[in-house]
């Protein structure tokens, strides 16, 4: 079996589409920073085990459309281009696996639209511990009492104003139009590598808590990286995110991230109906047992899921891997996710 690409037009933009194999869909979902390729090494074993494995380049991202508007990102897009995939598809329903960005993302098709999710992933962000989650407290949440950076009851840019006054942090640093991608797209290589290996389980990312706000930019933060190759990307591999990431001008290079973090109040807003809303189809979660998420929110938060997500039948924390668990550690990764397709 071979990958084949595709542009696949639907709500309003094209999405570049990776798929394999036959059978129920299984739709890999990333984050930032991330593309279709991030979910190189499970496509393959997905399709061999009988499912069509599909992995998008999410809007913003790769060679699928940017649009420049913060909006044209909030949680009601991003699920719409999910959902118009499956129409374009003619596919009724599929397992949707989600990372960073794209748990928030892939969580909210739980909710929201559960008669197109056969089952969830839901992978580094446990669930309604997202950017816009309320920290599992639902309509009762409350920011204060959880001490937390973000995920309460209080709008997220202000918990993330009310943290930067501390020490600097990239949630409130990229709320703002235009320093960021001055930044990120003046040198797009070395902060993609330092952001790599930073969130990595050989990375320190937490160093940010040591550098003031003012004055202080995102590479200001982030350690340099050793040289590649690393034991989990090669230089093949690195640059294929280069090349991807820059297709389009600089100030465009990281949009689809960017716009992201600035949807965390609007989906904050979109999220209030479903506050106290659980996740009700088969699901799994994984991460990286070093994912710099789980020591960032509260640590109950996977205690709190369970209670959340009733159908939940699995939580793998591998060893040895930070942030890019389907990267750094693919075999176990897909050996959990295969297990989990097995029960649907």
């Amino acid at each position: 079996m071979t990958i084949t690409h595709q542009m696949i037009e639907t709500n309003g933009i094209k999405l570049h589409v990776a798929s394999m194999g036959e059978g129920l869909p299984v739709v890999f979902c990333h984050g930032f920073p991330g593309l279709w390729y991030s979910w190189r090494h499970q496509m393959a074993p997905v399709a061999e085990a009988g499912f069509r494995a599909i992995a998008v380049d999410q809007r913003g991202y790769g060679q699928s459309d940017r649009p420049v508007e913060p909006i044209e990102y909030d949680a009601n897009k991003v699920m719409d281009d999910m959902l118009g995939l499956l129409d374009a598809l003619g596919e009724e329903k599929a397992v949707f696996v989600g990372h960073d960005f794209g748990a928030q993302q892939v969580c909210n098709l739980a909710v929201r639209h559960s008669d197109r999710v056969a089952g969830v992933v839901i992978m580094a962000c446990p669930y309604d511990f997202d950017l816009a989650g309320r920290a599992g407290q639902g309509s009762a949440a409350s920011a204060e009492d959880r001490g937390m950076e973000w995920g309460g009851g209080m709008r997220p840019s202000e918990a993330f104003a009310l943290a930067a006054k501390e020490h600097f942090l990239h949630l409130h640093y990229f709320q703002a139009i235009g320093p960021a991608e001055r930044e990120l797209g003046a040198q797009p290589a070395e902060i993609l590598k330092r952001l790599f290996w930073a969130l990595s389980g050989g990375g320190d990312y937490k160093d940010y808590v040591n550098h003031p706000s003012e004055g202080t930019g995102y590479l200001d933060v982030l350690s340099p990286a050793p040289d590649l190759p690393w034991d989990w990307m090669s230089e093949a591999d690195f640059q294929y995110y280069v090349d991807e990431f820059t297709r389009l001008t600089p100030e465009l290079s990281f949009i689809g991230g960017l716009n992201s973090y600035r949807m965390a109040d609007r989906n904050w807003e979109l999220g209030e109906p479903w506050a106290d809303a659980d996740i009700e189809v088969p699901a799994l979660f994984i991460s990286g047992a070093d994912d710099i998420v789980l020591k960032m929110i509260a640590p109950d938060a996977l205690d709190i899921m369970r209670r959340r997500v009733p159908d939940l039948r699995g939580v793998a924390l591998i060893e040895g891997a930070g942030h890019f668990v389907q990267m750094e550690r693919p075999k176990e990764t897909t050996r959990a996710l295969l297990d989990f397709l097995a029960t649907l």
